[in-house]
């Protein structure tokens, strides 16, 4: 089956701007429980929210599982429990704004993965120049929103920490993309998330604790909400990367939108945050990257045309 490029473009957006809204959430959900457990939480919930759909649509979901449990449990580790121990770690030692930046440059480090593990989708100078100019302007819409955080202290072990995200979320991204049919992208969104959350939330009892005491309603609302969303863009995200034809470094290059939608979303929502010179400066080099981006292919797409008979 065909996908155009604008349904894929269009699924990619609203991935982006689900997962821009969690910035939000997630420091609400902050205020009342632990960051390990609370993430371990999230995402068990997320996968628990998939389960029904990907049940009616796979009725062999728990043979599905079985037979492919090693590439399940793989992602789980990688995508969910891993990723977010090191997030949740390392947010805390460096300023947001870097913290920012340097999940922004994700698109770079996931092309760079896909270039060694992926056959047919290498970097070109074009696409590298394109990513650049991303992390360029996810940097002007960070320093822009908080330019306190240019000379705020920086943890060296936390930007690491940041950087092995990015490498993870590569290896994460190529590995769902390489087995095409093996395994439907709900039952792996359902089954990893489930599986993830439930190991992150029993890893964080030695360091965290279990904590009992009545949380106020805001609490369960940004629960529920950092959970829809993941449960939503997860899976879209994972049935985007098993589609025929489409390359992991190019669907991460919308991950660009986050920053964008993010800061959009703050002055929507909180008062005291109004748009400044450099996070609009920022917002429109992104959208020029995306914009080129688009182009380029198009250009690439409509040579390859000319060429067939």
């Amino acid at each position: 089956m065909r996908h155009s490029r604008l349904n894929t473009a269009l699924l990619a957006i609203i991935s982006c701007l689900l997962w821009s809204t969690a910035f939000a959430g997630v420091k609400i959900g902050l205020e009342y429980a632990s960051p390990l457990q609370f993430a371990g939480t999230r995402f068990f919930i997320a996968g628990v929210l998939v389960f029904p759909l990907a049940y009616k649509v796979n009725p062999r979901y728990f043979r599905i599982v079985r037979d492919n449990l090693k590439l399940i449990l793989l992602f789980a580790f990688l995508q969910t429990f891993l990723q977010y121990t090191m997030f949740y770690t390392g947010i805390n030692m460096i300023p947001a704004a870097v913290a920012a930046i340097v999940i922004g440059s994700q698109p770079l480090f996931i092309a760079m993965v896909a270039n060694f593990f992926m056959p047919g989708d290498r970097m070109t100078l074009s696409k590298t120049l394109v990513i650049l100019l991303g992390i360029a302007g996810v940097a002007l819409v960070s320093f822009g929103k908080d330019p306190q955080s240019a000379t705020g202290h920086i943890a060296v072990a936390g930007i690491l920490l940041m950087l092995g995200i990015n490498v993870l979320s590569g290896f994460s991204n190529v590995l769902v993309a390489r087995e095409k049919g093996m395994i439907p992208p709900l039952v792996i969104s359902s089954s990893s998330m489930m599986l993830g959350g439930a190991a992150l939330f029993i890893f964080s009892i030695p360091f965290e604790g279990i904590h009992f005491e009545s949380k106020p309603p805001v609490y369960f609302i940004s629960l529920i909400w950092l959970s829809l969303l993941s449960a939503i863009a997860i899976s879209i995200w994972i049935t985007l990367l098993k589609r025929p034809g489409i390359k992991v470094s190019d669907l991460n290059l919308w991950k660009f939108l986050i920053p964008l939608f993010g800061a959009l979303f703050s002055w929507t929502m909180l008062p005291a945050e109004q748009p400044q010179p450099l996070t609009t400066a920022g917002m429109f080099i992104i959208t020029m990257a995306l914009v080129i981006s688009g182009l380029l292919k198009r250009k690439k797409h409509n040579f390859i045309r000319s060429l067939l008979p």
